[in-house]
């Protein structure tokens, strides 16, 4: 199988840097690892925290930039005004369908209830054949340890399939995710809910 072309991949990303300096670390790897490999970053449009970090070291590296945001949260998440393209929607609704439409690809890096929530969204919209684009974490420090550890619980209290779960890929350095990425087979899955069970 060919690789899978990746002309632009949507990263999320917390607002905050939070404790560890490996996140911030990690954050301006993957934004040096796309811009290297030509490939466009797509992200919520902050200039804080991750965001702001992830953003700053592709367009450093020469990388071309896409930030999102809606209007309402261009103070509080202090909007980039160096991207090559910025663009300020009406809503949090318009912002993800934005994003998703631009992309090829979902990487979530540490973060919040708002990062969690657009990874999430994503990979649900991939269960139910919404879309076929990959899904990942960078597992940063072991940031999203819990986080898989409960994903197997859902599969084992038989809410999630197997096969959806593997939905959701895992790596630990910017160079690995991207190679994960353009070598995703989506998994071939009959249905999606168990119905016998129902």
């Amino acid at each position: 199988m060919s690789p899978r072309e990746l002309k632009r991949v949507c990263v999320f990303a917390g607002s905050s840097p939070g404790t560890l300096d490996a996140y911030g670390d990690c954050a301006a790897a993957l934004g040096r690892e796309l811009a290297a490999q030509g490939i466009t970053l797509v992200y919520g449009g902050g200039r804080v925290g991750l965001m702001g970090l992830l953003a700053d070291a592709a367009r450093a590296q020469g990388g071309e930039v896409i930030g999102v945001i809606p209007q309402a949260l261009v103070a509080r998440e202090v909007a980039h005004a160096d991207l090559s393209e910025l663009r300020v929607v009406a809503s949090m609704h318009e912002r993800k369908a934005t994003m998703a439409e631009l992309s090829d690809a979902f990487v979530a890096l540490p973060g919040g209830l708002g990062t969690l929530e657009e990874l999430f969204e994503v990979l649900t919209w991939c269960q139910l054949g919404l879309h076929s684009k990959p899904c990942a974490v960078l597992n940063v420090a072991g940031y999203y340890d819990h986080l898989l550890t409960f994903l197997q619980h859902t599969v084992s209290q038989r809410f999630v399939r197997a096969e959806h779960r593997s939905m959701l890929l895992v790596e630990e350095s910017p160079r690995g995710i991207v190679d994960r990425l353009r070598s995703y087979e989506l998994p071939r899955v009959d249905k999606w809910l168990d119905r016998a069970s129902s």
